[in-house]
């Protein structure tokens, strides 16, 4: 029996020999030297341009991302890059297949948590009781409130209270925002120690007002990211640690088989 063919459809570019259109705009003349990197990320993913407020916002959240130091993310492409330095992407790629639920990932989390607590287009509710319930309900299921907490920034995210005043003064604090403040409140109560709001979780709820699916909330981290891990690569191929690392763990975590 044949299969009946579907569409294949995309409306997102295409090019001809001289002329090259992404949605809708003409790369060379309406977009090169008119956008920056996160707004042509923002007409990517929603059609159009970011309002001049969007644009803030949006940028904030991204650059947040791109870079915290020598993480599990950072090392994963220095040692790639340390054993194949031939393929630079390939220790790109590396990097970010450690972003998940733990780094950077909690993004999608903390979004499709406030998602289903509060669904897009849902009327009057109140706040502070629907997050008492959401975390009630978490707990209560042994799973972990996303977007809380922090190993190294104790009490406060520093990152965090400025991502919540850029929404404030751009228009993009609303439901999402309070609701996930409110979990915070109500998180730290129900665990009787500190719970910040961690940088995901506030990237999480700005996403929520942006009406970003939660599916494609982590991609955010992920564009971000790649940018901190090119710059790491570079500093691995001027200032080298991969090797000095390797070995130094190599050496302590036999020492004990050694005679």
């Amino acid at each position: 029996m044949s299969r009946k063919q579907k569409p294949i459809r995309s409306d997102i570019a295409w090019s001809t020999p001289d002329r090259i259109t992404v949605r809708n705009r003409d790369l060379p003349s309406e977009i090169l030297g008119k956008l920056n990197l996160g707004d042509m990320a923002f007409l990517e993913l929603t059609a159009r341009l970011p309002t001049p407020q969007e644009s803030v916002m949006f940028n904030a959240l991204v650059v947040t991302l791109v870079e915290h130091g020598v993480t599990p993310s950072a090392l994963a492409a220095r040692l790639t890059y340390a054993g194949a330095p031939e393929s630079l992407q390939a220790a790109v790629a590396a990097g970010l297949c450690g972003l998940g639920s733990v780094f950077v990932g909690s993004t999608e989390t903390t979004a499709r948590m406030l998602y289903e607590a509060l669904p897009e287009g849902s009327g009057e509710v109140d706040l502070e009781a629907l997050a008492k319930e959401t975390v009630s309900r978490m707990r209560a299921q042994g799973a972990i409130v996303p977007g809380l907490g922090h190993p190294l920034h104790k009490p406060i995210d520093p990152r965090t209270p400025r991502l919540f005043q850029l929404a404030a003064e751009n228009g993009l604090s609303g439901r999402y925002v309070v609701l996930m403040q409110a979990i915070g409140r109500e998180a730290e109560r129900a665990a009787g120690k500190s719970l910040p709001i961690n940088a995901t979780g506030a990237i999480g709820a700005i996403c929520c007002e942006f009406g970003f699916p939660w599916k494609i909330v982590r991609g955010l981290g992920v564009m971000a990211r790649a940018v901190g891990l090119v710059g790491h690569i570079l500093e691995e191929s001027q200032n080298p640690m991969a090797i000095e690392i390797w070995q130094r763990i190599e050496d302590e975590a036999s020492a004990h088989l050694r005679p």
